[in-house]
């Protein structure tokens, strides 16, 4: 391929200009150190994010009774753990050298997959962030409609329009397959290049709005007004939940910042053969960081918890569970704490 085209071997953004069939790429005989770094990102995504996340929904969907906070995180731990079990599968791609063995449909399951993660959990965050905003500033708008009921029918939401945002995975992922038999997952825009780049650019800036401007912005403005409303901030920043979602957010767009500034750099690489050089090099790393997130959370809740600070004999799982009994409590002390302000 020329230096003009451009394949980039991305679970997300991967595309291919004007190829011919003679010219289609082969299995990479060795992985760059960045696409290195990336995989073991990944494997430890995979060998944390398991148990880890199938800790919290064993302790939150079966040991506690259901609360409006409770099922934030049970439906965040059950985005996660979706796609780390679908990990493997882009990990064994990138070992054999970017060679897709397992078919079509699993190539748009997994693209899938990573998609409605990515959107599930900022759409929960974004969910989590507004529900202590309106528990604080709004007590009695919050006590009338704040039910467990709405929040499942708000869940449902939540994963519906995740499930339509990620959908272009499953219409546009394609598999191709080359003489030497190699073939590869890729998004099948087009084969003319004005329309590859207009869906590539829709779709990235689609996914740069709703999967990360727009719930960032939101998250900024509640945690402000949180910050300068609320009449004792004392009591709102020794708050367990307040800490726990501060951290948890912070986690998120840590880990996704990067991935999502060289997804914008990535629409330039069409008409700039210079950037290619870098995407090779930033894009694995920054996917590793991204996929690094859904095995995050749960290793937070044990660094949050109290009992790490005086205790080292308790299992994982008893840290995480004292952790999230504490969030939980701290709901019904902010609760408290609500109506004590409104009536001051």
């Amino acid at each position: 391929m020329s230096s003009a085209d451009f394949l980039y071997e991305d679970n997300f953004t991967e595309y291919i200009e004007d190829y011919e069939e003679d010219e289609l790429p082969q299995a990479q005989a060795y992985l760059s150190h960045a696409q290195i770094a990336s995989l073991v990102l990944q494997m430890v995504a995979f060998l944390l994010g398991v148990p880890g996340n199938a800790i919290v929904i064993w302790i939150m969907g079966f040991k506690w009774n259901k609360t409006v906070t409770s099922i934030w995180f049970l439906n965040l731990a059950i985005a996660d753990l979706i796609f780390v079990l679908f990990l493997p599968l882009y990990i064994a791609y990138v070992i054999m050298g970017f060679h897709w063995p397992f078919g079509k449909w699993l190539c748009k399951a997994n693209a899938f997959i990573s998609l409605l993660n990515m959107f599930a959990s900022i759409f929960f965050l974004t969910a989590i962030t507004l529900d202590r905003y309106v528990h604080l500033i709004h007590p009695a708008f919050s006590y009338k409609h704040r039910t467990l009921g709405n929040a499942c029918i708000l869940v449902l939401l939540i994963w519906v329009l995740a499930t339509v945002l990620g959908s272009p995975a499953l219409y546009f992922k394609d598999t191709l397959t080359s003489l030497q038999n190699v073939t590869i997952c890729y998004y099948n825009f087009h084969h003319d290049f004005d329309i590859i780049v207009f869906r590539h650019h829709t779709l990235t800036w689609i996914k740069f709005i709703c999967g990360y401007l727009f719930p960032l912005l939101t998250m900024i403005v509640c945690y402000s007004f949180l910050v300068s409303q609320v009449k004792k901030s004392t009591v709102l920043t020794s708050s367990r939940l307040f800490w726990t979602i501060l951290v948890v957010v912070m986690g998120f767009f840590i880990c996704w910042t990067p991935y999502q500034i060289f997804s914008i750099l990535e629409l330039s690489a069409h008409h700039n053969a210079s950037l290619h050089d870098l995407l090779e090099n930033a894009m694995p790393l920054s996917i590793g960081f991204a996929f690094i997130n859904s095995c995050l959370n749960p290793i937070l809740y044990v660094l949050l918890s109290k009992k790490l600070s005086f205790c080292f004999s308790v299992t994982f799982s008893d840290l995480v569970k004292h952790t999230l009994w504490e969030v939980s409590r701290s709901t019904c002390s902010s609760l408290w704490s609500s109506n004590y302000w409104e009536h001051a």
